[in-house]
Parts: C-alpha cells; structure tokens; sequence
C-alpha cells in the first residue's frame, strides 16, 4: 500500500492532500468534506480506512488553504469549492499511479453538493458518487446533468436533511438509491453507524467500478 503527503498544484493554490494506493486498486475516491472540516475529518478518515482494505484508492484534501479557511464565507462557497474539486480531479487523472482508475465521489454535508456539481461537469469519467448526510439539493440546477449512480445516505433522526435529500433524489436521472440509516443523526455519531456508512459505500463503489 502507497501512502503519500502530496501537494497538489492548481491554478490559484497549492492544496494539501493525503493519498493512499493499495496494492491492485480497482479505483480511487476523492473526498469532498464539508464545510468548516478538513483532510483530518475523523469520520472521513474512518471511511476511507475501510475502503482501502478494499482495494480502493482515496484521496482526502483541503479544499481550502489554511488562509482561505480563516475566511468563514469560504466554507460555504459552493463555486469555488467545485472549482477546487474540478482542478484536484484533472490533476488525478494525470498522476501516472492513479490516471487508470475509475473515480468516485464521496461527499458529506456541503462537499456532497461540491461532488455532485463536480460529477455533473465531468459526466462519463465519474463512476460512482456517494452522499453522507449530506446537501445535494445546494446542487439542484446541476443535478439533472450528474451521469455518475448516486447514493445518498441520510440519518433516519435527520428529518430536514432527509427532506432535502428526497427533493434532490427525485431530480436525479442517473441510476440512484436513497438509504436512511434508522437511528442516526446527522453526523452519524451513534454506535457503528458510521460503519454502516463504509459498508453502503463499499458496495456502491464496487458495483459501479468493476462495471467499467
């Protein structure tokens, strides 16, 4: 298994990143954290430890610089969060260790309408997108245009959010799937249900990356 702390090069700043390859991937998913979180977010790092004993490459990174950060509109700034994710794929796509692996979406709270609008660009190259408790209606004029299957997990006790997510799903004209875990809340703190999360992905990621 590769792991590496990379910068990542792009047009108006150089991002932090954490990617780990295990031996014989069969794809890579770049995480898209939610506002105000990081490439340290706890619960994106518990996923992305379950998928690589999977075979499947992650790479979790800043969206925003530490300076950009301090700027708490920026957090929430879906256009240049895209942006950001747009470039970090291109640049993946490039890298001579993971340029031949289908890629994947994971996204949480706001980075999960970052992932979609980011899929709805890209179209085809994008294999699978997974949405943990996550916004995608902040993504609706786009979401028409996502190719990518989508999932979307919800936490059974997070009513507005679950509202939201159904009113995205019916606009969704990829292959889709909703699944609320009972019993959590938004950010799926209760015993193993983040684990639950992991497996959903892991399933979904499968299915759809050894299709390609």
């Amino acid at each position: 298994m590769k792991k590496l702390e990379i910068d990542i090069p792009l047009t108006s700043a150089i991002l932090k990143g954490d990617l780990v390859i295990p031996e014989d991937a069969i794809g890579i998913v770049i995480f898209s954290h939610g506002s105000g979180s990081s490439r340290l977010s706890f619960r994106n790092r518990m996923v992305s430890d379950l998928l690589q004993k999977q075979k499947i490459a992650t790479l979790l990174f800043d969206l925003l610089t530490e300076e950009e950060n301090q700027i708490y509109e920026n957090r929430f700034n879906i256009d240049l969060l895209v942006s950001r994710l747009i470039e970090t794929t291109e640049w993946i796509m490039e890298q001579n260790d993971t340029k031949n692996l289908p890629i994947g979406y994971f996204g949480a709270s706001t980075g999960a309408a970052s992932a979609l609008r980011a899929a709805a660009y890209f179209g085809k190259p994008i294999k699978a997108v997974v949405s943990r408790g996550g916004r995608p209606d902040m993504a609706i004029n786009a979401i028409h245009q996502v190719t990518a299957p989508t999932l979307l997990i919800v936490g059974g006790m997070d009513i507005p959010i679950i509202l939201m997510n159904k009113m995205a799903f019916d606009e969704l004209e990829s292959v889709k799937e909703m699944k609320i875990i009972a019993g959590a809340t938004h950010l799926f703190e209760e015993p193993e249900k983040l684990q639950e999360v992991a497996e959903l992905a892991i399933i979904w990621y499968k299915r759809y990356f050894t299709k390609t």
